[in-house]
This record gives C-alpha cells, sequence and structure tokens, in this order.
C-alpha cells in the first residue's frame, strides 16, 4: 500500500524534526522545504497528498506561496500552520480555501488529527458507516417481518433512506447491494402492510391512519394561515424522500426546519389521481361526484391535471376560508422571467401555490433518453441529477427572494417513484390504462399474488368506469406489460423510474414545513 506522502514548508523545519519522525513512524512520507519558492518547485514536479504551509516566512508569504500551489494543483490539500491569531489573516486563508488552520506551537496529536481529517476521511468514514450499517442491518431486518404500524413503517423508511445516502457517500458498493436486497425485503412486507390495512383506512380517523393525500390542506396549511402567516406551498412532482434530504441541504441556508414529516400518498400513487386529491382535500370518487366537470374519464395524466387551480379554490369555499389565492404551475425548465412576477404575487397573497413538474420530467426522460439514462445510472446519480438541477433552476433564486420576508413555505409531492426491473403479464382489453404500476378495466387477467387487486372502487374511493371495473396495483420493482411484445417492453422498462404501485419510495412522501432564518 502506497504511504500517503506529505510536503512540510517552514523556514524553521530543523526545529520540527521531532513532527516529522513522528508522522514516518505514523507511516506517512515526509518531504521538506523551507521556502514558499522551494515549495513551489517541488509541487510542481511531484505529486503530494498533502502540504503543511508556515504562514509567516521570509521571503515569499504562506499565503502568497499558497495561491501559487494552487495555481500548480487547485485539488492539493493545504493546511495552514502559524503563529499570528489575527482574524484578517484567518479569513484570507480560509477564503483561499485552506483546508485545515493551527496555530504554533502544534503538538503531534493535532497534526495526525488534520491529517487524518484530510487524508485518511474518506476511508475512516466508510469503515464507520459501513460497521454501523451492518449493526443496524440484523435489527432492522427483524423488525419488518413484525407486525408494524403505519408510524412504525415511517421510521424503518426513515432510517433505510439514511443508509442509503450515507453508504452512497462512503463509496462501498458491497454494502449498497445489501441495502438494496434489504429495501426490497422491506417493500415485500410493506406491501403485505397496505394489502392489510389501506381499505380500512377510509373507515378511520387521523392517528389511528396516517395523513392521506387529500388532508395535506386541511392539516398542514390552513392551521399555519389561521395563526396569520403567509403561507408558500411547494408542491415538486415525483419527489422523492431521498431526494428531499438530498436538496434539503440546499434549503437550510436560507430556511430552518419547522417540521419534516411523512404522510401517504393514495392509491393510485399517480399525479392525476394523487395530486387531484390533495388539491380538491377529497378522494377521487368524491371529486367525480362533486365537481364532474373537473374529472376526466380520459386515463391521460396532462388532461386530468387541468383542473388544479379550481379543486384548490372550491377546497377553501368548502372550510369557509377567505384568503387570497395565487396559483401557477411550471412545466418547463424556463421561468427567469417570471422570478420577479413570482416573487411578488406570492407576497400580495395569504397562501400561494406553484407546482414544479422538473423531477418528473427527469423520470420519465429517463424512460426515453439514453443520455439521461447514462446521467442518472443508478439512485446516487438520480439524486446528483436533481441536485443539480435545483441549484441551478430558478426556483432556488425565488426562494432566496422569499428567504428575506416573513412567510412559512410547505415544501412537498404527490407522489414518489420507483426503479422498476420486473415485467409481471397482465391482460386487458383496449380501454385498459397504460400506467404501468396500476390498471383499472374490465376482466383484467393476472396472477393475483403479485398484485393487490381492488374489485370495488368504491372501497378505496377510486371512481369506476363501469359496473365491472376494478383496480390493480404493482409492488416491489415489478411492473405491468401485455403478453404482445412482452420481451421488447421487459427490456425497454427495465431500470427505469415508474410510479403509481405500492411501495415505500411512492407512498411514504415528504411534507416540509421551513421558516425564514431572517
Amino acid at each position: 500500500m502506497r504511504k500517503p506522502r506529505i510536503l512540510w514548508t517552514d523556514d524553521e523545519i530543523d526545529l520540527l524534526r521531532a513532527h516529522i519522525i513522528f508522522l514516518q513512524e505514523k507511516g506517512y512520507e515526509v518531504e521538506t522545504a523551507n521556502n514558499g519558492l522551494d515549495a513551489v518547485e517541488r509541487v510542481k514536479e511531484n505529486f503530494y497528498d498533502i502540504i503543511f504551509l508556515d504562514e509567516n516566512m521570509p521571503g515569499m508569504t504562506g499565503l502568497e506561496t499558497l495561491t501559487q500551489i494552487k495555481s500548480v494543483s487547485p485539488n492539493v490539500p493545504v493546511i495552514m500552520i502559524t503563529k499570528s491569531e489575527e482574524e484578517n489573516i484567518m479569513d484570507e486563508a480560509v477564503g483561499s480555501k485552506i483546508a485545515d488552520y493551527l496555530i504554533k506551537p502544534v503538538n503531534p496529536k493535532q497534526i495526525l488529527l488534520s491529517l487524518k481529517k484530510n487524508i485518511d476521511q474518506k476511508r475512516l468514514v466508510t469503515q464507520q458507516t459501513t460497521s454501523a450499517y451492518q449493526m443496524q442491518f440484523a435489527q432492522i431486518g427483524m423488525r419488518i417481518n413484525d407486525r408494524l404500524t403505519y408510524e412504525e413503517w415511517i421510521d424503518i423508511y426513515k432510517k433505510l433512506v439514511y443508509w442509503e445516502i450515507e453508504l452512497s457517500s462512503s463509496g462501498d458498493s458491497a454494502m449498497d447491494q445489501i441495502l438494496t436486497m434489504q429495501k426490497e425485503d422491506a417493500n415485500k412486507a410493506f406491501f403485505r402492510f397496505i394489502k392489510d390495512n389501506y381499505i380500512d383506512w377510509f373507515k378511520q380517523e387521523i392517528g389511528e391512519r396516517p395523513l392521506l393525500s387529500p388532508d395535506i390542506f386541511k392539516h398542514k396549511v390552513f392551521p399555519l394561515l389561521d395563526d396569520g402567516k403567509k403561507v408558500f406551498v411547494l408542491v415538486i412532482d415525483n419527489l422523492r424522500f431521498d431526494q428531499w434530504r438530498t436538496i434539503n441541504s440546499v434549503f437550510d441556508e436560507y430556511f430552518r426546519t419547522v417540521s419534516e414529516d411523512l404522510y401517504f400518498g393514495i392509491l393510485p400513487t399517480a399525479t392525476m389521481y394523487a395530486r387531484n386529491a390533495m388539491f380538491a382535500g377529497l378522494m377521487p370518487s368524491e371529486i367525480e361526484r362533486l365537481y364532474p366537470e373537473f374529472w376526466d374519464d380520459d386515463d391521460n395524466e396532462g388532461h386530468k391535471n387541468k383542473y388544479e387551480e379550481q379543486l384548490l379554490r372550491k377546497q377553501l369555499v368548502r372550510h369557509g376560508r377567505k384568503e387570497k389565492l395565487y396559483f401557477d404551475k411550471v412545466s418547463g425548465i424556463r421561468m427567469d422571467r417570471r422570478i420577479t412576477d413570482n416573487l411578488n404575487n406570492i407576497l400580495e397573497n395569504d397562501l400561494s401555490v406553484m407546482v414544479f413538474n422538473f423531477v418528473d420530467m427527469i423520470s420519465h426522460a429517463r424512460t426515453e433518453m439514453d443520455m439521461i439514462k447514462e446521467l442518472a445510472s443508478n439512485e446516487k446519480a438520480y439524486r446528483s441529477l436533481t441536485l443539480s438541477w435545483f441549484n441551478n433552476s430558478s426556483l432556488l433564486e425565488l426562494l432566496k427572494g422569499l428567504a428575506e420576508n416573513d412567510i412559512r413555505i410547505i415544501v412537498t409531492t404527490d407522489h414518489g417513484a420507483i426503479r422498476v426491473n420486473n415485467a409481471v403479464k397482465v391482460i386487458g382489453d383496449r380501454d385498459t390504462n397504460t400506467n404501468l404500476r396500476y390498471k383499472l378495466g374490465k376482466n383484467l387477467n393476472y396472477k393475483s399474488k403479485q398484485l393487490f387487486e381492488v374489485r370495488d372502487p368504491k372501497q378505496v374511493h377510486l371512481p369506476s368506469r363501469n359496473m365491472s371495473t376494478s383496480y390493480i396495483f404493482a409492488h416491489t420493482t415489478d411492473f405491468l406489460a401485455y403478453p404482445n411484445n412482452f420481451n421488447y417492453y421487459a427490456n425497454y422498462y427495465k431500470d427505469t423510474f415508474q410510479h403509481g404501485g405500492i411501495s415505500m419510495e411512492e407512498m411514504i412522501i415528504p411534507v416540509v414545513t421551513l421558516a425564514p432564518k431572517g
């Protein structure tokens, strides 16, 4: 194994001989320079894992040396060592992207700790993360086979997402695979939980059952309005909890988290059902009955979500609310010219709602475009692509503007998505819908043990096209394909992100309340 190489630059290098011997005994290879010019020349000629640099040297100062080193080798970590505790020198050093800052006299333990943070951190983090997950692996495995409540399923999912993000950062691919298998086992148990409990939820009060899509405005938004707060509801379509956790770090720069909760999206976990239910405050069958003009039997997502603003206004009226509402939907990437208008509209109204479809567009584009498949080749890359979009989006600019005002922000979604890989045959007539994670129609033919079937849609408050309509829902990583050209579609849709069925990723989704830090 190669020894880590250190360059230590100090005009009094002879006085540091004991420190150098200490590091050599610890397995580090140490080279020295006693002035900035020599240090820069050595960096030009050699590779170093890390550089110790004295700030106060005659001739070229430490800060001047740092600038030249960074121009030659911009990624090498540099630890500045100085006698000075002046704040302006610290600020200048930190602004020059040093890795650490030590005050003389330094002791060997300080130096060793700094090395471990900057050279050995990834290895140590990987070891610690792997060890910690191994300890929890058995606990999680035992729990998922118990008869869990919905609160316990939320806790299990939070733990799995935590370890998924931690392990993906550590780079331990073997443990990644183990976690993937444990998530699939958990989703199988979660599927059984939904089959056993979902229908009963519609006979229960909140607390006995989880918060569902139609509950969001009544229980999360209206109480804030009652407290006299202006509220901005940001609905990011198809945002999973792990994606939220990934972009949350950006929100943390401008907002503090008042509450971070998870709720259950209704079945089907598809935009036209779950999002309409959220805005209407009603289940889909109730929307169809009360507002038939806003419900289209055509199973086309674009058509069925034309009336979200109208459904929300109906919900406000039913609850006797008088707040001024601003509603907007952003389906494309470009929004730059609308930022100022949107900001003003949000600040002028009591309740503002914006729907962003970009994450959903990523998942669909991944199915259809090879380039997006490459960019989002796995779960980690999918999260990274979401973060990249958010960091460079006009939405972030809008949020920065809102951070300077007294407003509450609720970030939520209508459903998540799961990466599918196993095709299941289903036979239906030509009126059967095209979604890969659920089907509705009459005379559906399938292996029922592989699916959750609802023969009476009224039980789960879903519309019926006719007396023979039934719904079926796929679980874990299954997707539904017709026998015609089965192998072609099985291969085409394998390893794509889909929604509409039953999984933790699709159903257990975030609803987060934020307040500006200012």
